[in-house]
C-alpha cells in the first residue's frame, strides 16, 4: 500500500529552485504596465492630521495616483476588532503609520512623490506604557475603550486553599520585550486588476483565504472581486499573518490607477508596519509541596496591544493558560488585559503567546525546586502531563513525550555533574539550567471549524497534482504532504506537483497557523490519496482481470501480488478516463478533527494533538563583562512521529535560535515612542558566532490523531530558550534576571546587587 516515504530525510521540494536563484518572491515579479508604490509614514506616535497637500505629488512627472485617508474606504477592517482604516484618517496613532501612498512608474518618483507631500500635524498626548494606559483618566487612543484592547479571567479549583497547602510558595514579575520577526524578506505585495473591477494579489502571506477576507473589508469590495496568490515566502514566524496594512494599501492604489502595483517595504519599513511579537509583564505566585507536587498557580499578564488590534487579543489568551496544560495542576487562576499603547501594533509570532508565559513558568520551577531542596528536572517529571490525562482546561493529551523530552535533555547536557557545582574560575562562571514547554497542533478557536481540505488529481502520465489552500512559508509543509502523498499512493514523489495556494483553485484552508499543517491537511491528504488509489486499482483490476485487493502499487507501477503482472499508474488513469462516463481520476477530501471549541469558561479540547519540548542549556557567565555565552544546548522535540526528521531537526534548532534572541539580544528600543533601531545593525539578532553547535533529538509519541502519529513540530522548540538560560546563569552567579533580553548591563546590575547584599549580612 505504501512506498515507505515516512521518516524518511528529504530535502525541501523547493529547496533548489531557491538555492539557484529561480524562486520567484513578490520583489521579482513584474507584469505589463507595474508601477511602484510608497508609503509616507507618521513621524508621531500620536497627532491629529491637520492638513494633508498633496498637489505637488500630483503633479509630479510620472506620479499615476496618490491616495490619502480621505480616499479610503469607510469601512474599517481587522483579524479580531475592526478598527483601522487603510490609511490613516484624522489621528495617526503610532510612529510610522501609515498616512499616504503614492504610485508611479518608477520607485525613486515614487520616493520623490513622498518628498513633495506635506502634512500639518497636532501632536497629542502618547501612551507608552500598558500598566500606565490602562489608569482611569488615561489619554484615549481609541475613544470609549479605556484603552483596553482584550480581558480574559480564568479560575479553577480553589487556588488559595492550594497555597495554604503549600511547603513553598514563590512570586514575582516578569518582563519581556518586543521580537521583530527578522524573516529575510520584508513583506510585499504585487496587485493587478483587471478590466471587469476585480483583482489579483500575489503576496507572501500564511493564508490566502484570510488575506482575501480582510482585503474584501478593507477595500469594501465583495470577496469574489479578489483573487489571492501566495507567492514562494522567504520566511514568516507568525509576521505575514496579514495582519499589517501592505496588501491593502497595494491592492487600494493599484484600483485607484486601474493598473498593476507592487509594494514591497525596505527593511526598515518592515521593522516600522509588521506585527512584532508581544510585549508583556507577567506578575506569578506558585506553591508546591515538599514532594514537589505544583497545588496553586496565579498569575497576571498585562500586554502591549499596540495601536491597533491584530491577534494579540489571542495571544493573550494563550498567555493566560495554555502552559497550564503541561503539568497536572488542579488550582489555577488567571487575568490578562491587553492594553492599547501608541506603539507598533503586536501580532502573531512563532510559539504565539506561549513564551510569554514560558519564561516565567520555567524560571519559577527552578527557583521552587530549589525552594524545597528539590532537582528541577525531577520537580518537572513530578508534575508533567501524560498521554491520556485531561487537563484542568479540558484538553485530551492523545500523546505527551513530555517526560521522555527531559530525561533526554537532562543526559545529553550531562546534568547531574554539572548542576550546583562550582565550575568555572574566578571570573568565568558555568552553569545549567532546563525548561519545558507545550504547544497546540491545530486550534478549533477561530470559527467552528478547523479543517483542511486537499484536492489530489492524476494526471494521464500518472504525475498527480496536489491543491491545497495552506501555505508552506518555509517551514517545508509542502515537502510533507507531498511525502504523504506519494507514500499513500505509490509513486515517486518527483511524480508529485503542490500547487502554490490560490483562492481561484484551492479549496477552503485557514493556512500555516497554530502547527496545524501537518496534522490537519496531513490528515486530508492521506483520505483523499487513498481515494484517488481505490480509484486507480478499480482502473487496472479491469486492465489485469483481476480483484483490486489483489493488487498493489509500488514506484508507480500497479501490480497482481506476488507476480510480475502489472501496468502503469499512467496506463490505469488513461483507461479510467478515455472509457464510455469516464472520468479523471481525482478526489476532494476534507478533514476536520474531533475537537471542540471552549465554552463560556474556556473550557474544551481545542487542539487534536498536543506537541511538546524540553531544553537544556550550559551557559558561560564572564563577572567582569556580563557577557553571556552559550556553550551547549540539546532540544528533545515531541512531534508525535517524524515524517520528515531533516526538517523536524531544522525546525527545531530554527525555533532555539529565535528563542535565544529573545532571550539574550532582542528588543525594539523607542524613543518617546519613536522606533530608533530598526535595522539589522542596531537590532540584534543570534549569528553563527553567538550560538554553539545546537544538538535536538526527535521524540516520538506517535499521535492518535495523527497522519502516521504525527503532530506540530515548527513552534514549541521556541518556549524553552528564555527559561533555561536565565536558569543556567542563576546556577552558574547566584543571580536570577527576570527580564528579556538578559543583557550584560543587567547581568552586572544583577551580581552587584549580590555583591551589596553579601556586604550586608555579613
Amino acid at each position: 500500500m505504501t512506498s515507505g516515504l515516512i521518516g524518511v530525510s528529504i530535502p525541501q521540494i523547493t529547496g533548489r529552485e531557491k538555492v539557484v536563484g529561480r524562486a520567484q518572491y513578490v520583489g521579482d515579479l513584474k507584469v505589463a504596465g507595474m508601477l511602484h508604490g510608497k508609503v509616507l509614514r507618521s513621524p508621531y506616535p500620536h497627532a491629529r492630521i491637520l492638513h494633508l497637500d498633496t498637489s505637488r505629488s500630483r503633479a509630479l512627472r510620472g506620479v499615476k495616483v496618490v491616495v490619502t485617508g480621505d480616499d479610503t474606504p469607510q469601512r474599517r477592517w481587522g483579524l479580531i476588532k475592526k478598527e483601522r482604516r487603510i490609511l490613516a484618517a484624522d489621528k495617526v496613532r503610532f510612529a510610522g503609520e501609515e498616512v499616504a501612498a503614492v504610485a508611479a512608474v518608477d520607485e525613486a518618483t515614487a520616493l520623490d512623490a513622498l518628498e513633495l507631500i506635506r502634512v500639518e500635524y497636532d501632536e497629542l498626548p502618547a501612551v507608552l506604557v500598558p500598566q500606565l494606559a490602562l489608569e482611569p483618566g488615561a489619554p484615549e487612543i481609541h475613544a470609549g475603550t479605556g484603552n483596553l484592547a482584550y480581558e480574559i479571567r480564568v479560575e479553577r479549583g480553589d487556588v488559595e486553599a492550594g497555597f495554604n497547602s503549600a511547603a513553598a510558595v514563590y512570586e514575582a514579575s516578569y518582563e519581556m520585550s518586543y521580537q521583530y520577526p527578522g524573516y529575510m524578506e520584508p513583506m510585499g505585495t504585487l496587485a493587478v486588476p483587471d478590466g471587469n473591477g476585480r483583482i489579483t494579489v500575489w503576496t507572501p502571506t500564511a493564508g490566502v483565504f484570510v488575506a482575501r477576507a480582510r482585503l474584501a473589508e478593507a477595500l469594501d469590495i465583495p470577496i469574489s472581486q479578489i483573487r489571492v496568490i501566495q507567492t514562494v515566502t522567504g520566511g514568516g514566524f507568525g509576521g505575514k499573518n496579514s495582519e499589517d496594512a501592505n496588501t491593502p494599501i497595494a491592492a487600494f492604489l493599484a484600483l485607484k490607477a486601474g493598473r498593476p502595483v507592487r509594494l514591497v517595504n525596505n527593511r526598515l519599513e518592515d521593522f516600522l508596519a509588521a506585527p512584532a511579537g508581544l510585549p508583556a509583564r507577567v506578575w506569578l505566585k506558585m506553591g508546591v509541596t515538599r514532594t514537589g507536587e505544583i497545588v496553586a498557580k496565579d498569575s497576571i499578564v498585562v500586554a502591549d496591544n499596540g495601536a491597533y488590534t491584530g491577534l494579540a487579543p489571542a495571544m493573550v489568551h494563550v498567555a493566560a493558560m495554555r502552559s497550564d496544560s503541561m503539568h497536572r495542576l488542579k488550582n489555577v487562576r488567571s487575568h490578562g488585559r491587553l492594553a492599547f499603547t501608541n506603539k507598533i501594533p503586536s501580532g502573531a509570532f512563532r510559539g504565539f503567546g506561549n513564551p510569554q508565559m514560558g519564561f516565567p513558568l520555567n524560571s519559577h520551577l527552578t527557583v521552587l525546586a530549589e525552594m524545597i531542596g528539590m532537582d528541577p528536572v525531577d520537580l518537572h517529571l513530578r508534575n508533567a502531563i501524560q498521554s491520556g490525562d485531561t487537563s484542568i482546561h479540558g484538553w485530551q493529551i492523545g500523546s505527551s513525550g513530555l517526560t521522555e523530552c527531559l530525561q533526554r535533555a537532562r543526559k545529553a547536557i550531562g546534568w547531574t555533574g554539572k548542576y550546583k557545582r562550582q565550575r568555572g574560575d574566578a571570573v568565568r562562571k558555568r552553569g545549567v539550567g532546563i525548561a519545558a514547554g507545550i504547544h497546540v497542533s491545530g486550534n478549533r478557536e477561530i470559527q467552528n471549524w478547523d479543517g483542511s481540505t486537499i484536492d489530489i488529481k492524476i494526471n494521464e502520465d500518472g504525475g498527480a497534482t496536489l491543491i491545497t489552500g495552506e501555505s508552506d512559508v518555509g517551514q517545508g509543509s509542502s515537502t510533507v504532504l507531498v511525502q504523504i502523498c506519494a507514500n499513500e499512493l505509490g509513486i515517486p514523489i518527483e511524480h508529485i506537483n503542490i500547487i502554490n495556494p490560490d483562492t481561484d483553485v484551492a479549496p477552503f484552508c485557514y493556512g500555516a497557523i497554530a502547527s496545524r499543517v501537518t496534522i490537519i491537511a496531513g490528515n486530508a491528504v492521506v483520505r483523499a490519496a487513498r481515494a484517488v488509489r481505490e480509484k486507480l486499482l478499480s482502473a487496472a483490476a479491469e486492465k489485469l482481470e483481476a480483484s483490486p485487493g489483489d493488487l498493489t502499487i509500488e514506484n508507480g507501477l500497479i501490480q497482481v501480488i506476488g507476480s510480475d503482472h502489472g501496468i502503469t499508474v499512467a496506463e490505469a488513469a488513461r483507461a479510467h478516463i478515455f472509457r464510455a462516463g469516464g472520468e479523471a481520476v481525482s478526489a476532494r477530501v476534507t478533514y476536520d478533527p474531533p475537537t471542540v471549541m471552549s465554552d463560556k469558561n474556556n473550557y474544551g479540547n481545542v487542539a487534536p494533538a498536543y506537541s511538546f519540548a524540553a531544553q537544556a542549556v550550559e551557559v558561560e557567565v564572564d563577572t567582569e563583562t556580563g557577557q553571556v555565552r552559550l556553550l551547549d544546548s540539546y532540544t528533545a522535540d515531541d512531534c508525535g512521529r517524524a515524517i520528515n526528521p531533516m526538517a523536524v531537526h531544522g525546525q527545531t534548532n530554527g525555533a532555539v535560535v529565535q528563542g535565544i534572541g529573545w532571550a539574550l539580544y532582542e528588543n525594539l528600543q523607542f524613543d518617546e515612542g519613536r522606533l530608533v533601531n530598526g535595522n539589522f545593525a542596531d537590532y540584534t539578532i543570534p549569528t553563527a558566532d553567538s550560538v554553539p553547535r545546537l544538538r535536538s533529538g526527535i521524540v516520538e509519541s506517535n499521535d492518535p490523531n495523527g497522519p502516521y502519529g504525527a503532530k506540530g513540530a515548527s513552534e514549541t522548540a521556541i518556549l524553552p530558550p528564555p527559561g533555561a538560560i536565565a536558569n543556567a546563569i542563576q546556577d552558574a552567579t547566584g543571580v536570577r534576571i527576570n527580564s528579556l533580553p538578559i543583557t550584560p548591563e543587567k547581568v552586572l546590575a544583577a551580581l552587584r546587587a549580590q555583591r551589596t547584599e553579601g556586604k550586608r549580612g555579613a
